[in-house]
């Protein structure tokens, strides 16, 4: 079996599967030069992350192709059912880059919180010039601790994000399309964990009206999750974090109630116009920016690697039977 990685794989990953006697490729192939690489190297596994898109047209194009794994949770980027109805085995590794993304979400919350996103732009500008008046600017911050923590969505990421809200002390609310129930384990040192049962709700009116710090943490979506109506419904001075998908979120809008001053800050990891977020959003000292890098630590591609090998080594013993 031969594995183009295109997107690129952790070493552990990529160690495993030699290991199982499996080639791995981990050449870096545009995406117009894709389907011709696949063809004359007769490659039988395409390894993506968000880069390399997966379409109709490509599933058609290479007849050898037996599994495609996505390195993450979402698969926008994969067309997979139509992959699913020739006969391809489609796979991801849905858990693997939770912890980091939630942690990035927290990075946020309280860089936005603390003022430290527009402290340390103004720092190396005027530190030595304003520092009294920026000390009493950023004096007005806020802890975490005792706030309402409003999670959207209840998948692997939000619950992650929940654990951190309780681990910090703050009240959470989940906002479902279904109310459900989940049993969350915060697993501490030496062994020792506390489990928390979590309802969540189909309320968004009630939901955004509790909510201090809202974490968007959904799949992609056809229309905003969050847009003029639903921020008229926010306390004032509410802050917002988007690490979910690009286009959950009207950012046109959200500029705008920045501006009002009904949110007070808001991050942003993922954009409506990637690669090239809108100048707008760039340049707006309220907001926490990144570029999409949620799940992009050295603990979580080690991880996403050797759920990939895994799951690859263990379809091929089954191809082999």
């Amino acid at each position: 079996m031969k594995v183009l990685a295109n997107d690129g794989i952790s070493k552990a990953g990529e160690n495993a599967l030699k290991e199982a006697g499996i080639e791995i490729l981990d050449n870096r192939v545009a995406q117009d030069h894709v389907i011709n690489f696949i063809n004359d190297n007769n490659v039988d596994v395409l390894l993506v992350r968000s880069v390399t898109k997966v379409r109709q047209e490509l599933i058609d194009a290479c007849p050898g192709l037996k599994i495609i794994g996505r390195g993450g949770i979402g698969m926008d980027n994969i067309d997979v059912e139509y992959a699913k109805s020739k006969g391809i085995k489609v796979i991801n590794t849905p858990t693997a880059s939770s912890k980091s993304v939630a942690e990035l979400v927290f990075g946020h919350f309280i860089s936005l919180a603390r003022f430290l996103h527009e402290s340390n732009r103004l720092m190396p500008l005027e530190g030595d010039t304003h520092f009294s008046a920026m000390k009493k600017s950023f004096s007005n911050a806020y802890e975490l601790s005792g706030k309402t923590l409003g999670v959207i969505g209840f998948g692997s990421i939000g619950q992650e994000v929940i654990k951190i809200g309780i681990a910090l002390g703050m009240k959470v609310t989940v906002l479902t399309r279904s109310p459900k129930t989940e049993v969350l384990t915060l697993n501490f040192f030496n062994g020792q964990s506390v489990n928390f049962e979590i309802t969540s709700t189909n309320d968004m009116d009630a939901f955004l009206k509790d909510a201090d710090f809202i974490s968007i943490n959904t799949p992609k979506t056809n229309e905003y999750i969050i847009d003029t109506p639903q921020f008229e419904k926010m306390k004032d001075g509410v802050y917002i974090v988007n690490t979910a998908r690009g286009g959950v979120i009207n950012e046109v809008t959200l500029i705008d109630f920045i501006e009002s001053g009904k949110v007070a800050g808001a991050a942003l990891d993922v954009f409506e116009n990637e690669p090239s977020p809108e100048l707008p959003l760039l340049m707006n000292p309220a907001l926490s920016l990144s570029p999409h890098v949620g799940g992009n630590t050295v603990d979580a591609q080690e991880k996403i690697g050797i759920e990939l090998a895994e799951q690859i080594i263990k379809l091929q013993k089954e191809t082999i039977r």
